[in-house]
């Protein structure tokens, strides 16, 4: 049965999706996902959430928490489901997503291994966790007291900005021999 022209693009939108969920070794939140599907394709936001509904109908993905966001991966089912279709979708999208994806790859496991939230202790008092992740293990964590939800704000909000800046500095004054 040959499938419609539209029929085509859907089922090759959507095989996109698995095939770079395959080429993942880590969950991606949907933004991540959908700038990783957009450095390859042009697709329509709406459409592209309607391809992830369809896929986790059918538990080609699955989705999940983790780090206070919700992840996509690629189920059994999925990978299946992409060796049976692997052929609808065309070689120069596959060598776009082999090849100049990396740097977009790496920008998005660099974004999901930096997070940091608060949780208040009382009304006034709350306790703030930073934390850098690589490959699902922490690296880094340091939980420290805010006296407002404010600086708690400001504390979660550099961190996200500028951990890979603040984290050295860390390091460097933990390693610091301090002469009495």
């Amino acid at each position: 049965m040959k499938l419609t022209q539209d029929g085509e693009v859907l089922a090759e939108n959507k095989v996109l999706i698995l095939y770079i969920l395959n080429k993942l070794n880590n969950p991606i939140t949907n933004d991540s996902l959908f700038r990783l599907v957009l450095s390859v394709m042009d697709m329509n936001y709406f459409y592209f959430q309607q391809f992830l509904l369809d896929l986790l109908e059918n538990n080609y993905i699955s989705c999940f928490e983790q780090n206070g966001k919700n992840v996509y991966q690629i189920t059994d089912n999925g990978k299946y489901t992409l060796d049976l279709t692997n052929n609808i979708l065309p070689g120069i999208i596959k060598l776009k997503v082999d090849t100049s994806f990396e740097s977009n790859l790496k920008e998005s496991s660099d974004e999901e291994s930096i997070t940091a939230e608060y949780t208040p202790i009382n009304e006034n008092d709350y306790t703030v966790t930073c934390k850098i992740t690589e490959k699902h293990r922490t690296i880094f964590e340091i939980s420290v007291f805010a006296g407002s939800r404010d600086e708690a704000k400001k504390i979660v909000d550099n961190w996200k900005e500028n951990a890979y800046s603040i984290y050295p500095e860390i390091l460097n004054l933990l390693n610091k021999k301090i002469e009495p």
